[in-house]
């Protein structure tokens, strides 16, 4: 098991910038690949961006690409989502991911049933 805590959203103006953090609690986190999704209110959650368990491979959905950036400090068990440019379609309430790495690889790490392990999430407005 593992635990999986997110904390930095709140009310951000459109051009601005948040930083979401992600702190991991358990397991090794380095045994982890972690990602983010959204889910905007009346919407399906969405992929947002995924990072593996060494750091070294990111990918990002179109809509963000550019403008945000996942990244991970394993000696800190947490992930990051640095949000720039923000937009007001940015407003959702983010949640972090997690799959062990030791067990399964799958086969589309954008798929929200990859992850296995979720946060509770935390509300992102980006006012126009």
């Amino acid at each position: 098991q593992v635990q999986l805590v997110e904390a930095g959203g709140g009310l951000g103006q459109a051009g601005g910038s948040l930083r979401l953090s992600c702190a991991a609690s358990g397991r090794p986190f380095s045994n982890y690949a972690m990602g983010w999704f959204r889910q905007a209110p009346g919407k399906e959650r969405e992929f947002v961006s995924r990072i593996n368990s060494s750091g070294r491979s990111t990918d990002y959905a179109d809509s963000v690409k550019g403008r945000f950036t996942i990244s991970r400090d394993n000696a800190k068990n947490t992930v990051y989502l640095q949000m720039n440019s923000l937009k007001p379609e940015d407003t959702a309430v983010y949640y972090c991911a997690a799959y062990s790495v030791t067990f399964y690889t799958p086969i589309d790490p954008s798929r929200e049933d990859s992850y296995n392990y979720w946060g509770q999430g935390t509300q992102v407005t980006a006012s126009s």
